[in-house]
């Protein structure tokens, strides 16, 4: 898509203001500010009833300096870099000092991401000449269903300029449609890379580039965005079933006059993750009693879905043991 250049200055300079933008990226919608501006990174938090310990992961321009962000770099970054960036990686690298405590969640760690979508890449180019970051987590309610359109963004903060949000860039539909493969580069004398959060990355990729097989977290691992045990839920509770059981567990809870919105997962995972959290959002209007998805498939290529679904499921267990009763 091509970036309206005129709208992009304007949102540029709104950050630069203080100002809340939600941007569009490959992966999702983010809810932005100038990650240098401690005030207005807290109003991030404020509009989408974030815990303020949960740190955002701040965008940055491809020739943007990273010194700023982090120190002690380690070459591992820089050959992730190489192979990924700008696109749907995120790596967890040692706070640089100045970095402020509103967007690491008070840890010794940052996020830094490079974004591909061209909206979000002339934005980073404007902003700050090149040299800003912007923290920008998903554009909806903490916990909920991330956003993959501006309507979205409009349907949970409202028409721009009446709530929190002063601009809502328009970049179309998110082509990657879930959040960043995030990767802990910190502890690497003691853990290895650690894979923090799966997404279209896969974990086979940054393996091949990297030499080296990569960590589950631990205890200890840092805290990032999206890492909560429940998550990307819609309003309606959502369970995950058996492609074999979808079609009995609905004949069952239509017997007993439930209401059911069901979800089949089609046979590409990059078509299912660009299209889940739009579906998703359409079935929580439903006014169901129950959002049935069928599970994917467990291959790596799934990872990231499989993670984000679990999530979602999460606060919904007993559910329909509680509908069917």
């Amino acid at each position: 898509m091509t970036p309206d250049l005129a709208s992009v200055a304007h949102a540029a300079r709104l950050l630069e203001q203080g100002k809340l933008v939600a941007i569009p990226t490959e992966t999702v919608y983010g809810l932005a500010a100038d990650a240098d501006n401690p005030e207005a990174v807290a109003n991030i938090f404020s509009a989408k009833g974030r815990p303020s310990t949960h740190p955002v992961i701040v965008h940055v321009a491809r020739d943007a300096d990273l010194s700023h962000w982090a120190v002690d770099i380690p070459p591992q970054a820089a050959y992730l870099i190489q192979a990924f960036w700008p696109g749907p990686l995120t790596l967890i690298l040692k706070r640089a000092p100045k970095v402020s405590d509103s967007v690491t969640g008070g840890q010794d760690s940052v996020g830094l991401r490079c974004p591909s979508h061209p909206v979000a890449q002339a934005l980073l180019k404007n902003f700050r000449g090149g040299q800003g970051g912007i923290a920008a987590p998903s554009a909806n309610r903490f916990g909920r269903v991330s956003p993959t359109t501006a309507q979205h963004v409009i349907d949970e903060f409202g028409e721009p300029g009446i709530g929190p949000v002063a601009a809502v860039l328009d970049g179309g539909p998110c082509t990657v449609g879930i959040e960043s493969t995030i990767v802990d580069l910190t502890r690497l004398d003691t853990h290895g890379p650690v894979l923090l959060r799966p997404g279209q990355i896969s974990a086979q990729a940054i393996e091949t580039v990297l030499g080296c097989a990569l960590a589950q977290p631990d205890q200890a691992a840092p805290r990032v965005s999206g890492s909560l045990d429940a998550h990307y839920a819609p309003q309606t509770p959502l369970v995950l079933i058996a492609s074999e059981s979808v079609a009995s567990t609905t004949a069952a809870l239509q017997a007993k006059q439930r209401q059911v919105a069901c979800l089949r997962i089609t046979t590409d995972p990059h078509t299912c993750a660009r299209d889940l959290y739009a579906q998703l959002r359409k079935l929580d209007q439903l006014g169901a009693d129950v959002i049935l998805v069928e599970q994917p498939p467990s291959h790596a290529e799934w990872q990231g879905i499989n993670d984000r679904l679990r999530r979602a499921a999460f606060d919904s267990t007993g559910v329909l043991q509680r509908l069917l009763a």
